[in-house]
């Protein structure tokens, strides 16, 4: 956010790392200078430069997700990382509902087909399919996957979920394989975190299981999904739609979907409101005020 890159220069003078082909002439220079840094969670902080940063203590990550920051590496060189958990659940969870809806009764679609003058021409938009009653499958029952789950019950939709462990909180069905959880589920939604634990979850196997009659929403990381099973599994339908937030090459996204009404593609914006964006900035100031004053974070994802 430009916001707050400028409340950092000004607070902390914060420097912006120079892009190619600057990046290592200043590094080599000025790397020995920083203990924090500041990036998003779309960027991270790469091993590479870790090691350009000898005397980094901490990194500040500006998003919920940092699974292009490899914690393993943050870990065995004793840093603290922080991220910016809760203040965008809300958000993203309306952002899954919504995806949810639009892709089940072709919002968008119908949308373009007014615009095409197609109401005109060829007469009523043909028919979608009912949300209210379905089984939802949610991979992922952490913060924003419960507060999906929240949501739907105003639909009266019935919820399941698989998780890394079972719940002992909550009243939904757990379901003991993504597989399984998706055979049962007329839609299934992905709030999973990221990172190679979870890569390619949602595979060919997984997308034959919700069928052709099943939808897939994704709100959390596009490395999750195989993007080609899933573009072969669309253009082929073996499934009946898909509401994306997140893709894997950002902001490049497979020329296949964009020709395909039963698909809504949105642009990486689940926390995008304004009030959840200054939140989460405010959230990255607090945790960068702590971490120079007593060492520590206020969201600390690692300790050292």
């Amino acid at each position: 956010m430009a916001s707050l890159e400028a409340r950092l220069r000004s607070r902390f003078a914060a420097v912006r790392l120079p892009d190619a082909p600057d990046t290592d002439s200043f590094l080599n220079q000025r790397g020995k200078e920083f203990v924090a840094a500041v990036t998003s969670g779309r960027v991270g902080v790469s091993d590479q430069l870790m090691d350009a940063l000898p005397n980094l203590k901490a990194i500040i990550n500006f998003g919920v997700g940092y699974d292009t920051t490899n914690i393993d590496s943050v870990r065995s060189r004793g840093l603290i990382l922080s991220n910016t958990p809760d203040v965008l659940t809300d958000c993203v969870a309306d952002t899954a509902v919504g995806a949810l809806i639009d892709v089940m009764r072709s919002l968008s679609a119908a949308d373009r087909y007014i615009r095409r003058g197609d109401w005109l021409a060829k007469g009523n938009f043909p028919l979608t399919r009912r949300v209210s009653g379905t089984t939802v499958g949610i991979l992922g029952l952490g913060r924003i996957g419960l507060a999906i789950a929240h949501r739907l019950a105003g639909f009266n939709i019935h919820v399941a979920y698989h998780n890394r462990n079972r719940r002992a909180d909550v009243p939904y069905p757990y379901v003991d394989s993504v597989i399984a959880l998706a055979a049962r589920s007329d839609i299934l939604i992905v709030a999973a975190s990221g990172g190679d634990s979870s890569r390619g979850l949602i595979s060919a196997e997984v997308l034959d299981a919700l069928g052709p009659d099943g939808f897939l929403v994704n709100v959390a990381r596009g490395s999750i999904v195989n993007e080609a099973a899933l573009v072969d599994s669309l253009a082929h339908h073996r499934i009946a739609g898909a509401g994306l937030d997140t893709f894997v090459n950002e902001p490049h996204v497979p020329a296949e979907l964009l020709s395909l009404d039963n698909v809504v593609v949105l642009p990486h914006v689940g926390s995008g409101t304004q009030e959840t964006r200054e939140a989460m900035a405010e959230l990255v100031l607090q945790n960068l005020f702590q971490f120079l004053a007593d060492g520590t974070l206020v969201t600390p994802v690692t300790s050292p």
